[in-house]
């Protein structure tokens, strides 16, 4: 008998828009998808999410960073990786990417990227301050959010094709 993994009540929008923020919180990857012309492409990047938007660092000159401004808009995906299809849940979005200049907004997510990924302390120098430049010049890279304008949960442990607009 194949032992299904359901929800045993019909959640409320609170408790989805809960569960959504689980998903996202327990998850690392962020894949991005661009286009431009006929041409499609799906980049994953490392992030973090706070304050509705989801921040990653990427090389500026990479296909999804140029495309993405150059467009306005991209879109994302979370999930988690499963091999059943009663548990395929995950996010899909769409939204804006914009470059994140030095301030507050860069130095609290500086701060909760290396709450969330510590093995990036690895790269620095006991010294060496963490911020924005110091990323930079390690890695070529510059911060970047994506922020959601549509956000669906979707979530096959409730039902079968289960998807539902919520607010990040």
């Amino acid at each position: 008998m194949v032992k299904q993994n359901t929800i045993n009540f019909c959640p409320n929008n609170r408790e989805l828009k809960s569960m959504a923020e689980e998903l996202i919180r327990k998850q690392s990857t962020l894949t991005l998808a661009t286009a431009k012309g006929n041409r499609a492409w799906a980049a994953p990047v490392y992030y973090v999410f706070f304050k509705s938007a989801f921040y990653f660092f990427s090389d500026p000159k990479s296909r999804h960073i140029q495309e993405a401004l150059e467009a306005g808009n991209a879109s994302a995906a979370i999930y988690p990786s499963v091999f059943a299809w009663r548990d395929i849940r995950g996010m899909q979005m769409s939204g804006k990417i914009i470059k994140v200049s030095s301030g507050l907004e860069a130095i609290r997510a500086i701060r909760h990227y290396i709450r969330k990924f510590p093995f990036t302390k690895e790269f620095f120098g006991e010294s060496e301050t963490m911020d924005l430049d110091s990323f930079g010049n390690h890695f070529h890279v510059r911060l970047y959010k994506f922020t959601p304008n549509m956000a669906y949960y979707l979530d096959n442990r409730i039902h079968f094709g289960f998807r539902t607009e919520i607010n990040l």
